[in-house]
């Protein structure tokens, strides 16, 4: 389901808080090129609302009474598929990740009482811009399964796995650290772009799903074996000889943390012995960073378009020839697997 240019992007609004509603709706305003077509407050009347209307997407608290938003994506995402943002007030934890495992897309903290209400109303729309041009109902095209894209190369053994995603990342990186073996070997650093102040319950709901160690990385930590470290809100992932550094430097077309530096700077600490994956996401970030990685001589991975939410970023990397593979999520897994060994 996608909005069309010349129509008003269509939007149901769900949480049990009326003043929340009227914020929201105030918001997404006709003005702006949004229309709030229905309000609901609690998950069964959001999926209701969602049956009978076929909005563009839909914005769904999660705590509510009767049917709670978890509820709510579960019917809508079985009955109706719709983008869905998730909007919680409590992003520093791992309970709004389950909902990005249900079928929803994204997650965005609500308004803070006293906030900059028009610079929160910027960012709300630009996200429900993004969601809505999502295709929740994908139709497979084009690469897929474990074709190699370039002529295969001898691999090192490698000592380091560099990850990159972006929208639909949560639930893909959560399958490729399922998809590991209980004692992988290598350290894992990973840049997956997330609203400010979502990073550590990202780290906590992954740790859970996947039973390893996965933690917001700190300036000058270790790269550990089997740990994994995730980039933290606002600060780019740069990876040296056994340890990553924080940098504040300015964001990459919009991203902090961006996936380039963290790619580009294990092209230069480790070489032939790294391996960069590109996962699921919107737009070109990584792309040509995974290419200094291949020509240093690491092996490059990326997600095919029939398990990417968005097939965007694996498509650029794709286009810029820093791809050995393209592979589903579980070869990606078995593929790293074979590789440390």
């Amino acid at each position: 389901m996608t909005a069309r240019p010349d129509h008003r992007l269509r939007v149901v609004v769900a949480d049990d808080s009326e003043l929340v509603c009227e914020v929201l709706a105030h918001l997404l305003g006709g003005e702006h090129g949004f229309e709030v077509v229905a309000t609901a407050h609690d998950g069964a009347a959001a999926a209701a609302a969602v049956e009978a209307l076929r909005p563009d997407a839909v914005t769904m608290d999660l705590q509510m009474p009767g049917t709670d938003g978890f509820g709510g994506i579960a019917r809508i995402m079985a009955a109706t598929p719709t983008p869905i943002l998730v909007l919680t007030g409590r992003p520093e934890e791992a309970v709004g990740f389950r909902a990005l495992a249900l079928g929803a897309l994204d997650l965005l903290e609500k308004p803070a009482a006293g906030g900059d209400l028009a610079a929160y109303g910027a960012r709300l729309r630009s996200r429900l811009r993004l969601i809505a041009g999502v295709r929740v109902i994908r139709h497979p095209r084009g690469l897929r399964g474990a074709a190699a894209v370039l002529p295969p190369r001898p691999a090192a053994r490698c000592e380091l796995v560099v990850v990159g995603a972006s929208l639909g990342g949560p639930r893909a990186l959560a399958a490729l650290l399922q998809g590991l073996p209980p004692a992988f070997p290598l350290p894992v650093a990973v840049v997956q772009h997330i609203a400010d102040g979502f990073a550590e319950g990202l780290a906590a709901w992954l740790a859970h799903e996947a039973g390893r160690p996965v933690r917001v990385a700190r300036d000058g930590d270790a790269l550990a074996p089997g740990v994994v470290l995730l980039a933290p809100s606002g600060h780019h992932l740069e990876v040296g000889p056994g340890r990553v550094h924080l940098s504040g430097a300015p964001p990459i077309d919009t991203f902090r943390p961006s996936v380039e530096p963290l790619f580009r700077s294990a092209a230069r600490a480790y070489g032939r012995s790294a391996c960069g994956v590109i996962l699921t996401g919107m737009g070109h970030d990584g792309a040509e960073a995974l290419k200094e990685l291949r020509a240093a001589g690491g092996i490059t991975l990326a997600q095919d378009e029939a398990t990417s939410v968005v097939f965007g970023m694996p498509r650029a990397a794709l286009e810029a020839g820093a791809v050995d593979r393209v592979l589903p999520l579980d070869a990606i897994a078995r593929t790293l697997a074979g590789l440390a060994r």
